[in-house]
This record gives structure tokens, sequence and C-alpha cells, in this order.
């Protein structure tokens, strides 16, 4: 058995690969889907740098770890960091933990996510948004 990390939640946890199941499916098959790019975790100090300086579009999830919805959104954000890695950053910021940026950019409600396209907002959804409609705003700000 290997160990391995992987995100949920704004939360690390090890999930088990049986050596079974990556027989099965193939090594790199099995460990490429288990490890991938995450979402990068922001603190109000690195919004500047990171987010704003960014030479590619942001997607920027506010979250808290006691909000259902923001549960519910996080697998989504996941696969979008996956699915646009080098194409575009999928970036988290717990609003708990981080409540300079969240003030700054008016969050009232959680989850909220904003796109940011060369260091300005340019689209935002507030509460729980199907994949669809984050992918198509993804595809607009890339577009």
């Amino acid at each position: 058995m290997s160990g391995i990390l992987k995100s949920l939640f704004g939360k690390k946890e090890v999930v088990v690969v049986e050596e079974e199941e990556v027989q099965d499916a193939g090594a790199s098959e099995a460990v490429a889907g288990a490890v991938g790019v995450e979402p990068i975790h922001v603190s109000d100090e690195q919004f500047e740098e990171v987010v704003l300086g960014a030479d590619v579009p942001v997607l920027v999830d506010f979250w808290a770890p006691w909000c259902g919805p923001c549960r519910m959104v996080a697998p989504i954000v996941e696969d979008l960091a996956q699915d646009y890695e080098g194409r575009a950053l999928v970036a988290k910021i717990n609003t708990d933990e981080n409540v300079e940026i969240a003030g700054k950019l008016g969050i009232m409600g959680i989850p909220t996510l904003i796109l940011f396209k060369d260091g300005q907002e340019v689209d935002r959804v507030v509460g729980f948004a199907p994949r669809q409609v984050l992918e198509e705003k993804l595809q607009a700000a890339l577009g």
C-alpha cells in the first residue's frame, strides 16, 4: 500500500491506494489521477503577488471550513485546477483566516468565486455554481 496526499475541502488527508488498484488501472494513470495540481492556498499577504500579479487568469475561491456550499463547490474548484493547469491559476482563500482581502473586495457571502485577469476583477459568482458556469467564465477569460 502507498499513501498519497490529496486535498479535500482545504484539508489534507491520506488516501490509500491498494497495489491491486494501481496494477489494474496502470500505475501512471492511478498516480496521476490521485495526485495532481491543486488550488493554491493564498493568504492576505500573498494575494497581490500571486493573484493580481499572475500572467494568466486566476479563479479565486473565497471559502470557510464551516460553509456547506463551500464544501459543495470544493471538488469542482479542485477539478478546474487540474483541467486548466498552465492556462489559468486556481486559488483558495480561507475568509476566516484572511479577512483583510475579503473585506477589501466586499465579500459578503461565501462561497464567492472571483475571476481576475491582468490584475483586475472580470467576473464574480456568489454561492454555489455548477462546474459548467465556472468553466464558461474561465473560457471567456482565456478567449
